[in-house]
């Protein structure tokens, strides 16, 4: 479990004004329906530069609570925000309670079907016509699969927080053997105490990446737990708040500027 059930996102610094975003149901390429929530950020986009938009990818549990709240602290900030489900092709769009077998569920996920769904959700802020340039932002099982998506060009770049290293399926991709083929800039931030992401791990993924030849920064925070950021950051408060400002900077420094 990442986090407690009643747990909710630290906020950005500098907060924001409160948004209240909405639910929604996204189509992918083959005709999967899934759940989605989307966010808007209120006003113009920043002076000078294009907005930008962020498809979220939960952890394990998929489209909960957690990220449609984060959802609307990206929107509060200025980042219009889609938090997306991965289970659409197995549970349907409905509404889960705590109970829900989510672990079964990621079982039968696929590379193909994740970045289907993440496409989706990408077109849908597209299309939108809000946003110049687009980022996937995720967490755990979505950390790894938003690096995962770093070979898509059509993205403007790609987030993961404590990715998990190993392939999700046998013979799977993973970040390290997907990351020589990354064509888009890379954040990745990672606790120095995940027992289940070792930090030799992480430096082999961070020497896999220098191969792409893309743009890259990966941090790892001493002493910091799987999770740091979702399940007890207040006891990480000040990581928490340096992830926030990391991620922020990274989508304004590779968000096009405008005429």
């Amino acid at each position: 479990m990442c986090f407690a059930a009643d747990a909710v996102p630290p906020d950005p610094p500098g907060g924001g004004p409160g948004i209240q975003g909405t639910t929604l149901t996204l189509t992918s390429a083959d005709d999967t329906q899934f759940a989605a929530f989307r966010a808007e950020a209120p006003g113009p986009a920043p002076a000078g530069r294009a907005r930008a938009g962020v498809v979220i990818l939960p952890d394990v549990r998929g489209l909960f609570a957690f990220y449609e709240r984060l959802a609307e602290r990206f929107a509060g900030v200025g980042v219009d925000a889609v938090a997306i489900d991965y289970f659409g092709r197995t549970a349907g769009t409905g509404h889960r309670d705590e109970g829900f077998d989510f672990r079964s569920h990621v079982a039968q996920t696929t590379p193909g079907g994740v970045a289907a769904d993440v496409a989706a959700g990408v077109a849908h802020l597209r299309e939108s016509g809000r946003v110049g340039a687009v980022f996937t932002v995720g967490f755990c099982f979505g950390g790894s699969n938003s690096l995962l998506q770093a070979s898509n060009d059509d993205l403007a770049g790609v987030v993961g927080f404590y990715a998990g290293m190993r392939p999700r399926v046998e013979g799977g991709p993973t970040p390290i053997t997907a990351a020589p083929a990354a064509k888009v800039p890379v954040l990745g931030l990672f606790g120095g105490a995940d027992q289940g992401i070792p930090v030799e791990k992480v430096e082999e993924f961070t020497a896999a990446l220098a191969t792409s030849g893309v743009e890259h920064t990966v941090h790892i925070y001493p002493g910091a737990p799987h999770s740091f950021f979702d399940r007890s950051y207040d006891d990480y408060a000040a990581e928490c708040a340096d992830a926030w400002r990391r991620v922020l900077a990274f989508l304004e420094s590779h968000s096009p500027p405008t005429p």
